[in-house]
């Protein structure tokens, strides 16, 4: 079964492995592996989900995506999409889009 809530505290660990794994592809393509996505430390990853405004995409009570969005001066700001290698191309990075998104209705641009 799969499922998109908000991320916990507790699944900070995992949203940042997998963050490292999903962005492994980009520091090989340009030979640079201090891309924030690869240096971002576990305590900031907490911060970003204790502000709120992280999602995860669950599967079998593993996590295999998750996003993130702030709302700053009006405006959505979506960053760290990211998708299992493995599961990327199966539609979970729209799925994640779509419900980040209307989780800022308010918002005057995304």
């Amino acid at each position: 079964m799969s499922a998109i809530t908000p991320a916990k505290i507790d699944d900070a660990e995992a949203i940042l492995s997998l963050q490292r794994r999903a962005y492994e592809s980009e520091a090989r393509l340009y030979n640079d592996w201090g891309i924030p996505p690869l240096t971002q430390s576990l305590n900031s990853v907490k911060d970003e989900i204790l502000a709120g405004g992280v999602l995860k995409y669950s599967q079998g009570g593993t996590i295999i995506g998750s996003v993130r969005a702030s709302l700053r001066d009006g405006k959505c700001e979506i960053g760290r999409l990211i998708v299992a290698p493995e599961f990327q191309g199966q539609g979970i990075g729209s799925s994640l889009l779509t419900v980040i998104e209307a989780n800022f209705p308010h918002a005057y641009s995304i």
